[in-house]
């Protein structure tokens, strides 16, 4: 109890506003006053915490027909504000107030709670449930912001709100539910945000925050549920981000972003989402992970990728790049799978499979190429060789016109070579007429005749050794072929 006598001047103001919700402003306007001064406001601004409890616990309920609230503006709190585990069934707002210690709503029910534009060395929200909005904008928050399994039913406001916890968690909200919106924007941190397995339904909106955990996760959202994740126009972050298993509905957008980051800075491992906008404003220095992520479509744009993207397992249904309508040329594209830690064989058939989507076969067969060239690098030599004479025949089953150059090349040179000599008939006046054209096709055709390369032959010489190389580059020609046709078949 707190009998009406005992409070300060400051007290009474608040206590008797209070009953009919009015507001009690101490502010001066002056700017050399404000909350950041607030440990040296004097007595006439300052209210203990407790009067505050006993308000909102129902200590001077006022009469019927008015509707309580606590509205207070400018003033110093002192003590500790604990509400733990309390009902409190009106709305809270405090504005560019100085709290000498933190605030404790842990496991409180409560209503719409505003500290806007104040100053405070921690709250902590742990399990409060919140029937309205959670205002912290232009707050600062030297110390940590405990939202762990809370539940809000209207947004959660920290737009321009500055939060300090360094090499720490500063926002601890893991499970946090929300039925609104996430709104952060040009909100800075101080330490790491931390928001496993929340619900987000209206989104995290960052535009233009600034997070810095440089040492650790600055932003860990793994398996959170939100329809949107927006970290643009001017969004930086100092330290990684992790979105392992994250479910988003709508886009998940780096527009702009700039990451400042050396080892792991983008973590999207097993990452579901509609749209991937990776467009930062620079290119990034620490490696992405895109292992077993799903995204309906990607926007991308030339240059931004780091040296490392994991792809592994990444499945999309769109690639769309701003120089262009295709998503980027092939050259470029293989460039980006090769960009993976080694070989695999899944994101080029990913790749593939979107050319072949567009109807741009041509262009699947490019990547399938590209891919095989990148496999040959792991085996061992004798398979290393055969694949560069797949390659250089067949291209790998994908380019079988050039077994049909090399054979009008070697007929070319044998028709000119043999028609310049005349060769030996092996049964004199019983042998058809010597043809260099049909001969050569003859030596090239290593199953079956036309005839000629058994009625006639070659003394010792250098047109006889011909004669052997090109019927070794038939025999070479027809096992690239049948074996380009049977991998072609295998794919289909």
């Amino acid at each position: 109890m707190h009998p009406y006598a005992e409070l300060s001047s400051a007290e009474r103001q608040l206590w008797d506003a209070y009953p009919a919700g009015h507001s009690v402003d101490f502010r001066t306007r002056r700017p050399e006053d404000g909350p950041e001064h607030g440990d040296s406001w004097g007595g006439e601004r300052t209210v203990r915490a407790g009067v505050v409890s006993a308000l909102l616990l129902g200590e001077n309920p006022g009469q019927p027909g008015s509707v309580p609230a606590l509205r207070l503006a400018g003033a110093r709190i002192s003590g500790l504000l604990d509400l733990s585990g309390a009902e409190i069934g009106h709305g809270i707002w405090f504005e560019e107030c100085w709290f000498e210690q933190g605030i404790a709503l842990y496991g409180a029910a409560t209503r719409t709670v505003e500290i806007k534009g104040s100053r405070l060395p921690g709250l902590d929200l742990t399990m409060a449930r919140i029937e309205g909005s959670l205002n912290l904008r232009r707050a600062v928050v030297n110390g940590r912001l405990k939202l762990m399994n809370a539940r809000i039913a209207g947004e959660l406001l920290l737009s321009g709100a500055v939060i300090s916890c360094p090499g720490d968690w500063a926002v601890f909200a893991g499970g946090l539910v929300l039925e609104g919106g996430a709104f952060c924007r040009r909100t800075v941190v101080d330490g790491g945000i931390r928001l496993v397995g929340a619900q987000l339904p209206g989104g995290l909106h960052m535009e233009q925050a600034r997070l810095r955990h440089a040492e650790g996760v600055a932003l860990l959202a793994d398996h959170a549920v939100a329809s949107s994740l927006v970290m643009s126009e001017g969004f930086s972050v100092e330290g990684a981000i992790s979105l392992r298993g994250a479910q988003i509905a709508d886009q998940v957008t780096f527009d702009g972003a700039v990451f400042r980051t050396r080892g792991a800075a983008l973590d999207c491992a097993r990452m579901q989402a509609g749209v991937l906008v990776f467009t930062p404003a620079q290119p990034l220095s620490g490696l992405v992970d895109l292992q077993d992520a799903r995204a309906a479509a990607v926007h991308d744009r030339p240059g931004v990728w780091p040296d490392t993207v994991r792809l592994q397992g990444f499945t999309y249904g769109s690639l769309h790049e701003s120089s262009g309508p295709l998503g980027a040329s092939v050259e470029r594209r293989v460039a980006w799978i090769r960009r993976h830690p080694g070989y695999a064989a899944q994101p080029y058939e990913q790749l593939a499979l979107w050319y072949r989507q567009i109807g741009h076969d041509d262009d699947a067969r490019r990547v399938l190429l590209a891919k095989q060239r990148h496999r040959r690098k792991a085996l061992g030599l004798p398979a290393r060789l055969w694949g560069h004479l797949l390659d250089a025949t067949v291209g790998y089953g994908y380019r079988p016109w050039l077994a049909g150059v090399w054979l009008t090349a070697l007929v070319l040179l044998g028709t000119a070579v043999f028609g310049a000599h005349s060769p030996q008939p092996t049964e004199p006046g019983q042998v058809p007429p010597f043809n260099a054209f049909v001969y050569t096709l003859d030596l090239l055709i290593p199953i079956g005749g036309l005839g000629q390369r058994t009625s006639w032959y070659w003394q010792a010489g250098a047109t006889a050794w011909l004669a052997y190389a090109l019927m070794a580059a038939g025999w070479i020609l027809t096992t690239a072929v049948l074996a380009g046709i049977t991998r072609t078949l295998n794919r289909s």
